[in-house]
């Protein structure tokens, strides 16, 4: 971003979150029977202790992970939106191998290897499933928004038919897998909320994005066909396989995300737990207009008003679709400046 696409940027980012919040304040005073009250606990409720305050940064972790799968495969002119899969067969994968692996081996110095292997195994099984729609597109030029969300509903109820089925925990209340063991699972840092430690693993995964994107010749080359797809390839960039990498890579951090949700938050997958994660990471993208630094505040603007709504909720009644009606007003602007800014470009 040169400095004037940057400035162009903060005014339309503040614009949009003003008109959001304006909308929002709007809503709570024709929804609600006491609208200061319930303003007061939607704005101020995720601060007011550390419960609240944790969970809310511990909401926008897998949000910045998945933001950032958009981000790669948007670099390359594609987007993916098979997340919802993703994300939960990368939850699923991990979570199952992380069972066995406790079943058959102890210790600490395991538990953190298999740990590690787990969520690798995680992320490659979700790389696997989008590199499949990176494949087609390169040999067929299929559309990959369809293939990835037609491949995304197709593992969605597999993985439910698992965790019904063999791996389901008949000890809980919940349509669960069995907990992970204590052993896996990240540490807590903000007790006695949610936040683990995962969240400097995804500031981690945010700068060795923003790295790769400017610094690589492989980010490079990413960007190029995302600018001239048709310039790069006369440049000699390999196009096509470029699209199935960048969709694997992808895949792999919608299926980072999910293994993170249950190594810090849930230990165990939960029936479609990951319901709306998917669409949440597309939108942090879009809010973010697709730069990895702006992906953080971004996510942790949606968090909060994803926590504001909850703690509304439970103290003043407020239906938490007030906060899905601001997202989506999000996302219609956001879409609007991307759509503008594609056409001023084509133009150009």
């Amino acid at each position: 971003m040169n400095s004037q696409s940057k400035m162009s940027f903060s005014s339309n980012i503040f614009l949009i979150a003003f008109i959001a919040l304006f909308i929002l304040v709007i809503l709570i005073f024709i929804f609600s029977d006491n609208p200061f009250e319930t303003l007061y606990f939607f704005f101020i409720g995720p601060f007011r202790n550390v419960f609240a305050f944790g969970n809310m940064i511990n909401d926008s972790v897998p949000l910045i992970i998945g933001a950032l799968g958009v981000i790669i495969a948007m670099k390359t002119g594609n987007l993916n939106l098979g997340g919802e899969g993703q994300v939960y067969l990368g939850a699923f994968v991990t979570t199952a191998a992380s069972l066995a692996f406790s079943d058959m081996f102890s210790g600490y110095f395991f538990g953190v290897t298999g740990t590690a292997i787990a969520v690798m195994l995680g992320a490659i099984c979700s790389g696997l499933l989008a590199a499949i729609s990176g494949f087609c597109k390169a040999m067929w030029n299929t559309n990959e928004l369809i293939t990835t969300f037609l491949l995304s509903c197709a593992v969605i109820p597999i993985v439910n038919f698992l965790v019904t089925g063999h791996f389901l925990d008949t000890e809980t209340s919940l349509i669960s897998t069995r907990k992970i063991s204590e052993i896996m699972r990240l540490p807590l840092i903000f007790k006695p909320s949610s936040l683990s430690t995962g969240i400097f693993i995804a500031f981690v995964f945010v700068i060795l994005m923003h790295l790769f994107l400017i610094r690589t010749k492989l980010g490079f080359e990413f960007r190029m066909a995302g600018h001239n797809e048709l310039f790069a390839r006369y440049a000699g960039i390999n196009t096509k396989l470029n699209t199935v990498i960048a969709m694997a890579l992808s895949g792999c951090l919608y299926g980072f995300a999910g293994s993170i949700s249950i190594l810090g938050t849930y230990y165990a997958v939960i029936k479609e737990f990951s319901s709306g994660l998917g669409w949440n990471g597309l939108a942090v993208a879009l809010i973010a207009r697709f730069y990895p630094p702006a992906v953080i505040p971004a996510a942790l603007f949606l968090a909060w008003l994803g926590i504001g709504a909850r703690i509304s909720m439970q103290n003043t009644g407020l239906s938490t679709e007030v906060a899905s009606i601001v997202q989506a007003v999000i996302l219609f602007f956001c879409t609007s400046v991307i759509l503008q800014n594609i056409f001023s470009r084509k133009k150009s």
